[in-house]
């Protein structure tokens, strides 16, 4: 038993009282901060009752009050001195005491619970911030964390003893170890000379760790466990000799397509080639704990060698792409190389088990990936049931300067434990080339190291040195344990260099002229591993040699099989396919869609479900309850309001087996109070029920779920979500339809042209809030512009009407922009999206105003069985019974329609105004539009819209009108004046410009004499 577990246990037998545990804590953790340097709000005093004195020898020296009174007697006494007298009732403690040689003679208690303070301290220190002076920088030119600064509290030199009280006679002196260390092994206690030589070797050498900020100390004591423990981190040497043919592959390849290729862009790897086994590793430590699939995403460099040595894609199919003279045989622009991603199942062979391996295409932009990798990763979980992240998982690869400097990372950790979005855990690994593109680390973050944005989730951060192969794999053993065993985000930080420059192409001694005169005398890692290796009898020159000889042998052959290829196939880049969804060609099954309609039975029961509380003793909010009234009435009258449809083309899906996914912020009542997908019992907490959910016996999940406050995120993660499965009908809702634009990175590079660049099909849906009522430039125009400048058909191209015209023409865009001025016409695209043959994204501008707008009303009969889809929704009034007299056809689509016919009436103009809505506006309907125009010949044609001139829909559906009446005829415009912002925030303005275009529009002589 140690001395201090002595002094406890005879302190008590002696009925001395000692404070309650929790008030220790608490009274320790208040006064003892001064005393130990934590840098966290972890307890210092966990562990046994063996502290408990000492930690209240420092409260009490704080202050006296913070103790029992008999202790305050007690330690008094003690500090005075021999010639001081213990009262009477502590005598015989000191006495007994001191006969065990454990009592406080003067100078000698307070000496020796310092001396074990200072030690705790010391290792804590190291612990803390051993990683500060670890050995990371494989070039011996930088430090990691940008500052060369030794902490004071690290016994660097012998004088630095001094910082703790201690004293160069200490070192031989045997100390207790606390029970937050590990580097004894099996020892209790060690010399302060071996302490300080264990903890460098720990924290100080090729490793640095930053953990102790996390704030549960069973995660704590198990990365010290993991680090501190002596002789732990061991390889046997058929783990060494894979480790090296690992390294022999990456090196190589890179070496190859430099003989080869060598004026071409390839992003290589020199310089971090550890990054090849350092995945395999984690790879191999996951399928032996279970993981049945990894979903990857990555930056450019690298990729080619991870695509060849960790996917393991043929070879032939990679130098394929370096040849100028082949043309691609499928559809789309296809991308550039290092963009391509890639699906492969294989054998594991280090464990003998099957892993299914994903690498996810993406653009130049080097961290947007992120989140869709974490979303296709929680889709995969989810259709697989692994509630535990025991099945599928996700790897993270990051460069330093854009993990540091993109806010869509710290978005997606922000996602890493919310329960719609967690992926349990995911394993980031760093290629940290301590610099950006010619931008040094200095001048690029503020924070000591690119990783500190993990800290945010209590991630742990694992730094290496890339040059120390060894270090690297152990890590990434670690790192993967960590996953599994935790459920935790956790960061490996490969601190390497960068050999070449940004690309092959570019001279990196412009920039970095002292990094890149010591790059080129850097010994390559690979030599560095094998001299090792040889050295140590491991392997033998010769055994070397052979393998890579065997590797450039692999190359050689494959280079001469790649030039048999006659053609490019992108989709052999698929990184998501969907086995049986399409043909063996790729090609849709048909080319054909349904009807949309469905029963009114089945109207009426969801109706009926969306009206109701299907809980028993389940209290809702008074004003909840007239809203399921309202529904209630409205079923009972066969009407359905904006939620209504919404909730009958979702429910129906459901009972198809369509798992239906509605994500974004505040959604689960929807930003307008109109939606109330979950309900809230009034009186007990965090009890909800999710009415959707209780539709049918065995219908597919509804998940609707609010988001954190992050548009670009969790966009990104939804898209992921809809590449897992077609089977889903993926909607991610904007609170207002403006606030879309900070997602615009995933818009324009992997939703608009995603097909096009890597044959991914994605059906997921935007619902994008939009309408002119006065609310400001930020809450009015989901700039629906943006959308239809990015569309792909050709307003030049009068196309051929066939038979399936409507399917083949969407299936030909790159996606579907819709302004639905009916909610039966919004219950019809929902249930298309998911009829379709194939899917291609929607962008549905949803109403504001129109979703309590009591003419915004459908009528069941629109929503039955045979119904379907209307892109245009023609005049069906008196001017539509003598179109010759028609003076004027007005083209609109959205809201603004309810103010044109509002304003026709008013002005008794049904007989001389048509008003036709077009409700698709992208692809655009040739066909129904060429029958409007064509039923009104004498009419003014005119489009009328409620966005500013140089915003809306104008300047896509002028040219289009053009084309469609083969230039004869003008298309006039009707509106509000260009205008910079989207949108005025005067109520009055924008009453006043309301009224201006209105009397345009029906001023049958506004455009006389005026020409086109």
């Amino acid at each position: 038993m140690s001395h201090l577990k002595l002094f406890a246990a005879v302190l008590k037998s002696h009925g001395i009282k000692l404070l309650e545990k929790q008030d220790i804590a608490r009274r320790a953790f208040l006064h003892g901060q001064r005393y130990f340097s934590s840098g966290t709000s972890e307890p210092f005093l966990s562990g046994s009752n063996s502290n408990y004195v000492e930690e209240m020898y420092y409260a009490w020296l704080e202050n006296p009050k913070s103790v029992h009174k008999s202790w305050d007697v007690f330690f008094r006494s003690a500090n005075a001195g021999p010639a001081a007298h213990l009262p009477a009732q502590q005598e015989g403690k000191a006495s007994f005491l001191q006969s065990h040689g454990l009592a406080p003679t003067p100078g000698k208690a307070e000496k020796l619970v310092e001396d074990h303070l200072a030690v705790q301290s010391l290792i804590r220190a190291y612990q803390i911030r051993g990683h500060h002076v670890a050995q990371l920088d494989p070039l011996g030119i930088l430090d990691a964390d940008l500052d060369s600064f030794i902490p004071s509290d690290l016994i660097t030199t012998i004088d630095k003893l001094g910082f703790y009280g201690l004293h160069e006679s200490d070192l031989d002196k045997v100390f207790q170890l606390p029970t937050t260390t590990f580097i004894g092994g099996n020892e209790n206690s060690l010399s302060l000379r071996e302490i300080i030589k264990r903890l460098e070797h720990t924290y100080c050498q090729h490793i640095g760790l930053e953990f102790m900020f996390i704030n549960d100390v069973e995660q704590c004591q198990w990365i010290r466990q993991k680090f501190e423990t002596p002789g732990i981190m061991k390889f046997s040497n058929e783990d060494k000799r894979t480790l090296l043919a690992r390294l022999v592959r990456s090196m190589r390849f890179e070496d190859f397509l430099a003989r080869k290729w060598s004026s071409e862009k390839r992003f290589g790897l020199e310089g971090c080639e550890v990054m090849i086994p350092a995945l395999k590793t984690i790879i191999d430590k996951s399928s032996e704990m279970g993981i049945e699939y990894v979903i990857m995403g990555m930056p450019h460099r690298g990729r080619l060698n991870v695509l060849a040595n960790v996917i393991r894609k043929e070879l032939e199919q990679i130098f394929c792409q370096f040849d100028p003279k082949l043309e691609a045989a499928d559809e789309g622009s296809g991308d550039v190389k290092y963009h391509l991603g890639m699906y492969h199942e294989r054998i594991n062979r280090k464990t003998n088990k099957k892993i299914t391996l994903s690498l996810m295409a993406n653009p130049s932009h080097l961290e947007a990936v992120d989140p869709v990798v974490q979303g296709k990763t929680k889709a995969e979980q989810f259709y697989r049931g692994d509630t535990a992240g025991k099945k599928v998982m996700s790897i993270l690869l990051h460069g330093d300067a854009a993990f540091a400097g993109q806010g869509v990372v710290y978005e997606t950790f922000h996602l890493s434990d919310l329960p719609s979005y967690t992926t349990n855990g995911t394993i980031h690994v760093v290629v940290n080339n301590q610099i950006g593109f010619t931008t040094d680390p200095r001048m690029a973050r503020s924070s000591p190291y690119p990783t500190d944005v993990a800290r945010v989730v209590n991630a742990p951060i694992f730094h290496v040195n890339a040059d120390d192969p060894e270090a690297v794999m152990y890590v990434c053993n670690v790192a993967a344990e960590w996953r599994n065993t935790f459920n935790k985000d956790v960061v490996v930080d490969l601190v390497c260099y960068r050999r070449r420059g940004h690309n092959e192409m570019d001279e990196p001694m412009f920039t970095q002229p002292l990094m890149y005169k010591q790059i080129h005398k850097q010994v390559p890692v690979l030599k560095k591993y094998a001299d090792k290796l040889i050295a140590d009898g491991t392997v033998t020159l010769q055994e070397f040699e052979e393998e890579i000889a065997k590797y450039d042998r692999i190359c050689e052959e494959a280079y001469t099989r790649s030039k048999d290829k006659k053609l490019l196939h992108i989709k052999h880049w698929l990184d998501s396919p969907w086995p049986g969804f399409f043909n063996a060609d790729g090609e849709p099954k048909s080319m054909s869609c349904p009807p949309t309609g469905i029963s009114e039975e089945m109207l009426t029961h969801i109706g009926n479900v969306a009206s109701s509380v299907p809980v028993e003793d389940f209290k809702i909010h008074s004003g909840l309850s007239r809203i399921l009234k309202a529904r209630s009435e409205m079923t009972k009258d066969r009407l359905v309001d904006w939620a209504l449809a919404e909730y009958m083309a979702f429910g129906s899906v459901l009972k198809e087996g369509i798992h239906v996914r509605l994500s974004g912020q505040d959604v689960e009542r929807g930003t307008f109070s109109h939606r109330h997908h979950v309900l809230h019992d009034q009186e007990v907490d965090k009890r909800i029920c999710v009415p959707m959910n209780h539709l049918w016996e065995q219908q597919a999940p509804y998940t609707v779920c609010n988001s954190s406050l992050s548009e670009y995120g969790v966009l990104g993660f939804e898209l992921g979500f809809a590449m897992a499965s077609p089977n889903a009908l993926v909607c991610w809702e904007a609170q207002f339809g403006d606030f879309h634009n900070t997602a615009q990175c995933i818009i324009d590079q992997f939703i608009s042209c995603g097909q096009a660049k890597w044959v991914r099909h994605n059906g997921i849906v935007l619902l994008l809030p939009h309408g002119m009522e006065g609310m400001g430039p930020e809450h009015s125009s989901a700039r629906p512009e943006r959308f239809l400048q990015m569309s792909n058909d050709d307003s030049d191209a009068y196309p051929e009407f066939t038979e399936q015209f409507e399917v083949s023409q969407l299936y030909e865009c790159n996606w579907i922009v819709v302004n639905c001025s009916t909610p039966a016409n919004y219950f019809h695209v929902l249930r298309r999206q998911i009829l379709l043959p194939f899917r291609k994204p929607l962008i549905v501008l949803t109403p504001k105003s129109l979703l309590r707008h009591p003419e915004a009303k459908s009528s069941f009969d629109e929503m039955v069985s045979g119904t379907t889809f209307q892109r245009v929704i023609p005049e069906n009034g008196p001017a539509a019974q003598a179109p010759h007299e028609v003076k004027r056809v007005i083209f609109c689509t959205g809201k603004v329609y309810y103010d044109l016919v509002k304003e026709r009436k008013s002005q008794d103009l049904e007989k001389q105004v048509a008003i036709t809505r077009l409700e698709q506006i992208s692809p655009f309907p040739f066909d129904l539009l060429k029958e409007e125009v064509d039923k009104y010949p004498t009419a003014d044609l005119v489009w009328c819209q409620e966005e500013h001139k140089n915003s809306g829909y104008y300047d896509y559906v002028k040219p289009r009108f053009r084309t469609i009446v083969n230039h004869t005829r003008p298309i006039w415009y009707v509106g509000r004046e260009p205008a910079a912002a989207a949108a005025t925030g005067n109520k009055n303005m924008h009453l006043v410009s309301l009224r201006r275009f209105l009397d345009t529009a029906f001023n049958l002589e506004a455009f006389e004499g005026k020409t086109f």
